[in-house]
């Protein structure tokens, strides 16, 4: 699977999970501060766009994985 791949998928479970967590309607609710991971992971998607740093990339790079296109989404 390529880097981006990766990260649009780890973006997404994050997110489901954080929302899952943080919203008071969810079986699975926790406390609403897991919003705050919501919320950060939206903006390093969104600074990712502009400035192509990512950190998971970064990382994935390191673990061997192979590029396919353009990275976090961007």
């Amino acid at each position: 699977m390529a880097i981006e791949n990766v990260i649009r998928a780890f973006a997404g479970v994050v997110i489901l999970l954080s929302l899952a967590l943080g919203v008071a309607g969810s079986p699975l609710f926790q406390s609403t501060n897991w919003l705050w991971l919501t919320a950060f992971v939206g903006f390093n998607l969104f600074q990712s766009a502009f400035t192509r740093l990512c950190p998971l990339e970064s990382v994935l790079r390191r673990l061997g994985l192979k590029s396919g296109g353009t990275a976090c989404g961007a």
